[in-house]
């Protein structure tokens, strides 16, 4: 069991980092936010993120792809439960979708 908690983890660090340290190198040099971050910033201080899909699409494409290039999930805003997706481009959501 440990050891399936301890393969769950890493898959989860993994797709937490994004498209990898050069795609997100490129996106903060331009003065952009990675989703991550503006979902840290929306949900109120002190509280949990549920995280709906964080594994949709891993072991696809021979592994090349380490989630759908989404993140939705359950926050609160303003003491209000909400259904967070920061990352709303359907063509960015692409590889199961297509």
């Amino acid at each position: 069991m440990r050891a399936l908690v301890a393969e769950l983890r890493e898959k989860l660090d993994q797709v937490a980092g994004g498209g990898g340290k050069a795609s997100r190198a490129r996106h903060t040099s331009r003065g952009k936010m990675l989703a991550r971050q503006r979902v840290d910033l929306l949900i109120d201080p002190g509280t949990a993120f549920l995280e709906l899909s964080p594994l949709a699409a891993y072991g696809l494409y021979g592994g090349d792809v380490h989630s759908a290039s989404i993140i939705t999930g359950v926050g609160r805003i303003a003491d209000a439960n909400a259904l967070l997706s920061p990352t709303t481009r359907p063509s960015k959501a692409a590889p199961i979708i297509r």
